[in-house]
């Protein structure tokens, strides 16, 4: 019986994994300088975390959960996004106490039952970051800001920023009816999906991937904000010029999940077929207070990691290279053989990327070996040079050679700081 990965997963094999590490370093690196701090919370949840955080309405919840009982009757799911279970890891660890912006930031698979495609897969991965604490439009700039700049960091060219506004619940309210009267007239066209939302979450038609199309002239939502919401958004669009970041107002723009407030924005990339969107994220003022916490607000965006990946390919940004071996050990004779073993181990003390054969293969098909895995140096022991304490080294670019005390040979062959 043969086995086979399931459907919509991958296999990060070598050669591929170290664009992974690349994208992980950069993400790393980046939220070093700008104070977030990692977090890793489960993998699976209780249900009712992503049905009340997430939204019961949203696609995520309706249809893609992967969601199972447990032994004791329990109903978790994996987790389809990162913001619920650091929200609810905030709550429960009370880092709300901290009197300082709690600033975190994830990375890890997440799980939605789809149908794969392009960049887009049933386990698929996210990086993302939440900062916690602070109500000012200046963070809601910083949290673009950040992201706008890691595209910059791997590479990635023509990535844009899309801008909007979800309000807050008052503006909400005041844009539901206008919308509303809106959609009416062509509801009974509308997909099912968009008429269930209809009466409980009106804003959600405007993200429908079937209708969507229709709805070019539909009232925006910026005509509805109260005074405090389109201050905040003034002041965001303040702080993002004196940045220099660039950014277009999509009024249009409502995210898929219900938990945003305020600011919602998008990073677009061309290069995947119809799907360009690669990160996204807003601000989620009452999700905290929603999942049993103290009345604190938040934003944050989360990134595909996958999409990203793919888009670096299609734009030719070049892969990381790999650092090259310092040196393989070329073992002739019994006890030239036995004696590498821990000659291996010790170059290794030293830093010294060492490799050796395990198929006790002939001196020629060494050489090979070390050709392949790009050594810079072959160190070759016989029993003869091994009686007199030395051995050869040979430079595999131009051919030279030495023969040194063993003792010696971490020094010669690690590379110059």
């Amino acid at each position: 019986m043969s086995f086979q990965k399931p459907k919509g997963t991958q296999d990060l094999l070598p050669g591929v994994v170290e664009k992974w590490q690349r994208f992980e370093a950069t993400a790393r690196g980046l939220c070093d300088r700008y104070g977030y701090k990692e977090i890793r919370t489960p993998l699976f949840e209780q249900t009712e975390l992503f049905q009340r955080g997430v939204g019961e309405t949203t696609d995520v919840v309706s249809k893609e959960m992967y969601t199972f009982e447990d032994k004791g009757k329990r109903s978790m799911t994996l987790r389809p996004e990162g913001t619920a279970g650091v929200v609810r890891a905030y709550v429960e660890n009370k880092l709300y106490g901290d009197p300082d912006v709690t600033k975190l930031y994830y990375i890890g698979p997440m799980f939605r039952y789809e149908q794969p495609q392009a960049g887009r897969y049933r386990q698929f991965h996210q990086f993302g970051i939440e900062a916690l604490g602070s109500a000012e439009p200046s963070i809601d700039a910083e949290v673009i800001a950040f992201g706008y700049r890691f595209y910059r960091e791997l590479g990635l060219q023509g990535v844009r920023v899309e801008l909007n506004s979800v309000g807050n619940p008052d503006s909400r309210v005041a844009y539901r009816g206008s919308l509303q009267n809106y959609l009416r007239p062509m509801l009974d066209t509308l997909c099912k999906d968009c008429q269930s939302r209809f009466e409980k979450n009106p804003m959600r038609i405007l993200d429908c991937k079937t209708d969507a199309h229709r709805f070019d002239d539909a009232p925006s939502i910026l005509d509805s904000l109260d005074e405090e919401s389109a201050a905040h958004f003034a002041e965001v669009k303040q702080h993002l010029e004196a940045m220099g970041i660039p950014y277009s107002i999509n009024s249009k723009l409502v995210r898929g999940l219900d938990y945003y407030t305020h600011t919602a924005f998008e990073f677009k990339a061309d290069g995947i077929g119809a799907i360009d969107t690669i990160g996204g994220g807003g601000r989620f003022n009452g999700l905290v207070g929603q999942i049993g916490g103290p009345d604190q607000p938040g934003i944050g965006f989360a990134i595909g990691m996958e999409r990203v990946l793919l888009i670096m390919e299609q734009q030719g940004v070049a892969d990381p290279a790999a650092l090259p071996l310092d040196v393989y050990v070329v073992a002739m004779g019994e006890q030239a053989a036995k004696y590498a073993v821990p000659l291996l181990y010790k170059l290794r003390e030293q830093g010294v990327r060492a490799e050796k054969d395990y198929l006790s293969r002939k001196m020629k098909a060494q050489l090979k070996s070390a050709d392949r895995l790009k050594a810079r140096y072959a160190a070759i022991l016989g029993d003869d040079e091994l009686n007199r304490g030395e051995i050869t080294v040979k430079h595999l670019e131009n051919g030279e050679q030495a023969s040194i005390p063993i003792d010696q040979l971490g020094d010669y062959v690690k590379p110059q700081s």
